[in-house]
């Protein structure tokens, strides 16, 4: 991509738009070096690692990428075997720590089935060194001091440096809390060539002997390090040069531990770059509102409501622009302040961005191409210092454009053929546009000359253009209006300003009826043009009423079919009752007439009990509603909401419906428990039954006796579990391992990456009902199990 364009198109000005939100130096190098891509693959590659940051902002948040400085200075330092200081070691840690973060953080969207196209595999790239990482953390901290653990010598030296300076400062302060203070010129402890000392007036310098340090300006002070505490300042100087050769020969050591890793180090700092840099993209596509574009090779651009994104928000006119199916040239015409020239830098714009894995300040849908080249002309290009006219500098550009375009290249050129006179200029501009198609490039351009509004009309695939004028107001609206070429309107304006008529009569005797009757019927075009817009606009609005007013009324049908189906299938399980209650009554009868048989010695046929017992359990459930679909969708739904009192039938208690989990289950609170209950096992039960159940439960406590509903296993096994699923089957089991009074169970969760480790154990936490829980032995697991016990 030349490097022109990215000037006349501000390039670099929307590149620092993305500067807020980049955190590390290796995101911000990236940035300056992105420029647009003419390779389809590589252009989709950037966009949809630019989607998958757009995914991870909108679900969980940005990218958690923290201030990273540049490191390769100290990487190179390595490589002929230097010692690296506190602060370059600390960069370095703070690189790897952040490779550690980085994987747990993609793992944890692994767990949550967060479908990513790319980031993955930029991920499954990064290197962890845990033990160098863990070693560095621990000796050297955030802004680059040495910590007591680094070696226990140094941790021994600190030690005794910190308790010299007590017995230095108590020995001292008896000079500025005793007798003594009184031959000070102030009573306070401080320091001179790094040993401790205290001001004394000179004229008592003979009452504390000692060593003088230093002296005030005026000499009646002397800083004094009196006798007695000579020799523990001695001490204490030399455990600090001792601390000090400590301190080197750790950060020697430390530098020579991650010297061999510096390759993977250097990459690992490319690759977090690389993550913060598409979370930037990401970022700014959230606060422009800007859209993933379609891409395509076949040089369709099919730009809907496309914005400047370096204009306001508030202010910018959206306009569609389509180019490259139907036609392959746009002829812009219409009055100067109009939007032609920002019509030209948007779309050149939008198609650099697209094709730097930016999103586009368009709306959804929106289609760009790949080209392999954006030419453009546009702005005064007059210079003193070559001697060249504004017309002259126009050509020079034009000339070197014309010699690099193919047949995949973007031409925008504003104010063609301009600065010198309009027939030859427009002639020009003519034989330029038909260079330009006979070598195939896609071209936008703006001009004033009429003769260009026929030449849109005449030539195939080209078509006229104009910048939306209000004739009532005589403003701009900046709306393109593809397929209408543009009036003229400067006799109208100059009418409108006030302009003497007599002046405005001889202009317009002097217009060629031609054009007058030009201008007349494009007039009437842009009207219609109008008009049109305002209907559509009109009937899309009433489309999108209609389409609210049917999605409502779709609602409530469905509301109404299923309190329908469920009516009928309460009505159908009272006549289930009903039939029930009858065939109870049947076999009373039937037993009946058996022993009249046997005390009357008449026989009755079996096949006639049988045959009438048949006929009556057959009322019990018709076929044809077992098989009824209508029926079937009723069983799956439950009328059952949330407060509701609920009997949960396997094991005989009444207790709350709290929330529901998924989309047959349900979240029950018994007395202290809350257990995820299929609703099939769910009796709906009333208030008073729910209240009475309560008090029972309060004035006449009595041991529940459970039923074991499942064959309940003291051993829980959720390794290869997503995380999700996992942390249910721990709620349940430990649901049923308390109704089964099991004392103590065992939850094997593996190592992995921790993550349902550390879920196993909040959950525990939170249940009071859980006594305690401890790793299990190593024999039987160590820390990939944990067992639980109950209080």
């Amino acid at each position: 991509m030349n490097n022109k364009i990215l000037e006349i198109l501000e390039y670099q000005r929307l590149k620092h738009m993305a500067v807020p939100f980049l955190a590390s130096a290796a995101g911000q190098e990236e940035l300056e070096q992105l420029v647009p891509q003419t390779d389809l693959k590589t252009v989709q590659t950037m966009v949809e690692e630019t989607t998958d940051a757009a995914d991870i902002n909108r679900i969980v948040g940005p990218i958690p990428v923290p201030a990273l400085a540049n490191i390769r200075p100290q990487l190179k330092r390595l490589r002929v075997q230097a010692s690296l200081n506190g602060t370059e070691l600390a960069q370095i840690a703070k690189v790897l720590q952040t490779t550690l973060a980085m994987n747990n953080f993609f793992d944890r969207l692994r767990d949550d089935q967060i479908d990513l196209r790319r980031l993955y595999q930029v991920v499954e790239q990064l290197v962890t060194i845990p033990e160098v990482t863990k070693r560095l953390l621990k000796s050297v901290d955030e802004d680059g001091r040495v910590k007591d653990e680094a070696s226990s010598k140094l941790h021994g030296l600190r030690q005794l440096i910190a308790t010299t300076e007590t017995e230095i400062r108590q020995a001292l302060e008896k000079y500025t809390r005793g007798r003594e203070a009184k031959y000070l010129s102030d009573t306070i402890i401080t320091m001179r060539n790094d040993r401790y000392v205290i001001p004394v007036e000179a004229h008592y310098r003979s009452r504390f002997g000692g060593v003088v340090h230093d002296q005030s300006a005026s000499g009646q002070t002397l800083y004094i390090e009196p006798q007695n505490v000579v020799e523990i300042n001695n001490r204490l100087r030399q455990a600090q040069i001792e601390e000090r050769q400590e301190v080197r020969r750790v950060l020697a050591e430390l530098s020579a531990l991650i010297a061999p890793y510096r390759k993977e180090i250097a990459n690992n700092e490319r690759l977090l770059g690389h993550l913060d840099f598409v979370n930037a993209k990401a970022r700014l596509a959230t606060k422009m509102h800007a859209t993933l574009p379609v891409i395509n090779d076949d040089g369709l651009i099919n730009l809907r409501q496309a914005r400047h994104p370096l204009i306001d928000p508030q202010r910018v006119v959206p306009n569609d622009i389509q180019l490259g199916d139907q036609y392959r040239t746009i002829v812009i015409t219409g009055p100067n302040t109009g939007g032609k020239t920002i019509t030209l830098k948007t779309l050149g714009l939008i198609q650099l961005m697209g094709q730097s894995g930016f999103f586009i300040p368009a709306n959804e849908g929106s289609q760009i191409t790949i080209f392999d080249n954006v030419f453009a002309d546009i702005g005064d290009e007059q210079s003193l210092e070559q001697n060249l006219s504004t017309f002259s500098g126009h050509m020079e550009n034009v000339k070197r454009i014309l010699e690099q375009i193919t047949e995949r290249s973007l031409v925008l050129l504003d104010e063609l053929g301009a600065g010198t006179d309009p027939k030859e200029g427009a002639a020009l501009a003519m034989a330029i546009l038909n260079q330009i198609q006979q070598v195939g490039s896609e071209v936008v351009i703006t001009t004033h000359y009429p003769e260009l509004k026929v030449y849109g009309f005449e030539r195939p695939q080209t078509i006229n253009a104009s910048m939306e004028f209000d004739v009532d107001t005589f403003q701009p609206t900046y709306r393109l209006m593809l397929g209408v070429p543009g009036q003229s309107n400067g006799i109208a304006i100059a009418q409108r300003l006030g302009l003497a008529s007599t002046v405005i009569n001889d202009a317009q005797s002097l217009v060629k009826d031609d054009s007058q009757k030009l201008n007349a019927m494009i007039g009437e075009l842009v009207e219609q043009r109008k008009q049109a817009r305002e209907n559509q606009e009109r009937l899309a609005k009433l489309v999108a009423e209609n389409q609210q007013k049917a999605t409502d009324l779709e609602q409530k049908l469905n509301r109404f079919n299923e309190q329908r189906d469920d009516l009928y299938e309460k009505a159908r399980m009272q006549a289930n009752h009903q039939v029930a209650d009858a065939k109870r009554k049947a076999d009373r009868i039937i037993h009946h007439l058996r022993q009249m048989e046997v005390q009357r010695g008449t026989q009755i046929k079996e096949n006639e009990l049988i045959d009438a017992q048949g006929q009556l359990n057959a009322l019990h459930r018709d076929p044809r509603l077992k098989r009824n679909k209508v029926l079937q969708r009723a069983k799956q739904k439950h009328n059952l909401k949330i407060g509701d009192a609920v009997k949960v039938k396997s094991y005989g208690q009444v207790g709350t419906l709290i929330a529901k989990r998924g989309k047959h289950q349900w979240e029950v609170q018994l007395g202290i428990l809350k257990m995820a209950i299929d609703e099939r096992d769910l009796e709906k039960v009333s208030s008073k039954v729910l209240a009475q159940a309560e008090k029972e439960q309060v004035v006449k406590p009595k041991r529940v006796r459970t039923v074991q509903t499942r064959r309940t296993s003291a051993r829980l096994d959720l390794r290869g579990q997503r995380y999700e699923p996992a942390m249910a089957n721990l709620s349940s089991f430990i649901d049923h391992a308390l109704l089964n009074n099991l004392p103590s169970v065992t939850i094997i969760h593996g190592k992995g990456t921790g993550a349902i480790r550390k879920g196993t154990q909040e959950y525990l936490r939170s249940n009071p009902r859980v006594k305690s829980f401890e790793y299990a032995s190593p024999s039987n697991g160590g820390d990939g199990a944990t067992i639980v016990y109950f209080e």
